[in-house]
Parts: structure tokens; C-alpha cells; sequence
């Protein structure tokens, strides 16, 4: 891929929009930060509704969650007793992003899902047990625990498939990779498919640049360097690694796979946010959104995308298209969420 020119003027606003994150996490840090509070509920409502909208300070409430219990279940999340309904056939594995965990991912999405009656699953995976900073690893090894994991949850639910909602790394290239190299998917038979969806929050699909950081390491040879000490996700993740030509070698979807990419236009990591798009196979379909063209005046960026109730609503609509309904549009601040 060849990278264009910065003007110094785009340069500007991109210093500004960095201070206006670091801003916004300094506040959020300086008031002290409460729980979530979103509990799961056993039964489903009748009709599904929009969630509710996000406390200020969710996102990094999360986080800071998650680093100090990085193996704990989000509310809602894995209660493996748990049967899907008629309504809800197929339980939702959420797959999260790189340097977090299923707890500071996916505590506002995890119950908000179980509230509306399906069965919830979010695995650790990717990182050393106790780390908080998770799915650091190579990503064919990470793949490879999602597909173990899948495969765990279909065997205690008796569910046929599942859908797979996913977060940067979460939603692009592991589950790309388990739906291609390991068993997620049967493409001479479809209908053996063991996912019906895949559902990506600003997906890391076809590589990444963090804002040129990525484009710097990579033409300086230093991706070995960071990710010795980062771990080899981020070697993995960056425009034309070995990871992403095969991924996008004969095409990028697999057949019988309903696809959702959810990206926003102030991605500051999955960079160029265009790169996350997803052009459609033989017998898939792909629907690529861009949050702004749904709600011109959220500012999500990367990091708050997965506590963005603009975008909690479309994976809704996503999961259960018979039964979408118009998002409300609310106000979602960079890192922390809305």
C-alpha cells in the first residue's frame, strides 16, 4: 500500500484530536471511577429494545476493571447453564480486542445482549493467565483458543452455530482466521458452518497503521523489536504482514457467513479506517457502516467504539435483523463512551 503525504493541516487536527483522548482519560481518571452497573437478567423482554444510554465514565471504568480482575466474566457473560430460544437460537461469543480482556471489553455489551435473552460467552484469550493485557499473542494462536472455545460452547448449549461479535483484533483478523484455517467454517457445505455471523467494532481487517506509528515501526524493520516487548499481535496486525496476505488471499469472506463491519471515521489505530471494510465472496454477504453515517455527530474513536450505545443498537440489528430497529442517536465521547 502506498501511503499519501500528511498535509500539515491534517497533521493539526490529529495532534488535536490525540490531546482531546488523553484529555478526556486524564478527567476520567482525576474523578474516580464507579462500576458499570449493568446486571445481566435470566429472562428476555418481550420486544427488544435500544439499550439504555452509557454512564460518562464507562469505558475506562471497564478497564480499570479489568486490570485488577483481568479473569473475571463481564455481568452476564458465560453462564454455561445457559439454553438459547426459539428467538435467540444461536449463542453471541464476544471476542475482545488486543491489550484487554473479556471484562474491560465487554461489560456494557455483555449484559445489555444477555438482557435481551440470548446466551453470552466471552472468552480470555491471547495472554498469559492473570495478565489483564490479553490477545497479545501470535494471531493463529489465538484463533486457535477461539476455535477450542466455540466448540466448548456449542457442546454445552446444543446450539448448532454461534455468532461471533468482536472488537479490533476480536472482530478481524482471529476470527477471520479461525472462519478460515481452523474448522469455523465448511465451504463445501455452508450449512456446516459452525458460525453464522461475524460482527466487527472497528475491525483490524487488511491491516493497520495506528496513525502512521505502524508505518513508521514497519519501514524501520522494528516490528520484531515492539513486539518482543509487546507481544507478536502487533507485528501481526500491521498493513502487509504475513498474517493479513494470507487472510486476504482468495478473497475476504467465506461462504455462508453474514458479515457486519462497524468502523468510525475517528479510528485512531485501525488506520485508514477504509481498511476495515470487507468486500463480499461467493455466498457471503457483507454490510460495512460507518457510525457517522448513521449518527453524524458521534465521536467514538477506537477505543470507546465497544461502549458506544450507537453501536450496541446496530450490533443488535445485525444479530436480529428480522427485528431491527432505528438507532437512537446519543451522544459517545472518545474514550469514554456514551
Amino acid at each position: 500500500m502506498t501511503e499519501r503525504k500528511v498535509s500539515r493541516s491534517r497533521s493539526n487536527r490529529r495532534r488535536t484530536r490525540w490531546a482531546a483522548v488523553c484529555g478526556g482519560l486524564a478527567l476520567s481518571l482525576t474523578l474516580g471511577l464507579q462500576g458499570v452497573g449493568l446486571q445481566g437478567v435470566a429472562a428476555a423482554a418481550d420486544r427488544p429494545v435500544p439499550p439504555p444510554p452509557g454512564r460518562l465514565l464507562a469505558a475506562p471504568a471497564a478497564f480499570l476493571g479489568g486490570i485488577v480482575h483481568p479473569e473475571a466474566s463481564p455481568s452476564g457473560a458465560n453462564d454455561w447453564s445457559c439454553r438459547p430460544t426459539r428467538e435467540h437460537p444461536r449463542p453471541v461469543v464476544l471476542v475482545h480486542a488486543t491489550w484487554t480482556n473479556a471484562s474491560s471489553d465487554w461489560s456494557m455489551l455483555a449484559p445489555w445482549l444477555k438482557r435481551q435473552g440470548y446466551c453470552v460467552f466471552a472468552p480470555n484469550y491471547g495472554g498469559a493467565p492473570g495478565s489483564p493485557f490479553k490477545a497479545s499473542g501470535p494471531v493463529p494462536e489465538s484463533a486457535r483458543q477461539v476455535a477450542r472455545y466455540v466448540d466448548r460452547v456449542l457442546k454445552a448449549t446444543g446450539a448448532r452455530q454461534v455468532d461471533l461479535v468482536g472488537h479490533s483484533q476480536g472482530g478481524g483478523p482471529t476470527p477471520r482466521w479461525y472462519l478460515r484455517f481452523e474448522g469455523g467454517t465448511d465451504p463445501a457445505h455452508p450449512k456446516r458452518n459452525k458460525v453464522h455471523s461475524l460482527i466487527g467494532l472497528a475491525p483490524s481487517n487488511h491491516g493497520v497503521t495506528a496513525s502512521g506509528v505502524g508505518t513508521l515501526t514497519t519501514e524501520l524493520g522494528l516490528n520484531p523489536t515492539v513486539s518482543a516487548l509487546v507481544g507478536q499481535a502487533y507485528a501481526d496486525q500491521m498493513v502487509g504482514s504475513e498474517v493479513n496476505r494470507r487472510l486476504d488471499r482468495g478473497g475476504d469472506t467465506q461462504p455462508g457467513v453474514d458479515y457486519t463491519v462497524i468502523a468510525t471515521r475517528f479510528d485512531e489505530v485501525a488506520t485508514p479506517y477504509q481498511n476495515q471494510f470487507l468486500t463480499a465472496g461467493p455466498r457471503a454477504t457483507v454490510r460495512n457502516i460507518l457510525i457517522q453515517e448513521v449518527c453524524p455527530d458521534d465521536l467514538s474513536e477506537h477505543v470507546s467504539l465497544s461502549y458506544d450505545t450507537n453501536a450496541a443498537q446496530l450490533v443488535s440489528n445485525a444479530l436480529d435483523p428480522a427485528h431491527a430497529r432505528p438507532v437512537r442517536c446519543g451522544v459517545s465521547l472518545p474514550v469514554l463512551g456514551g
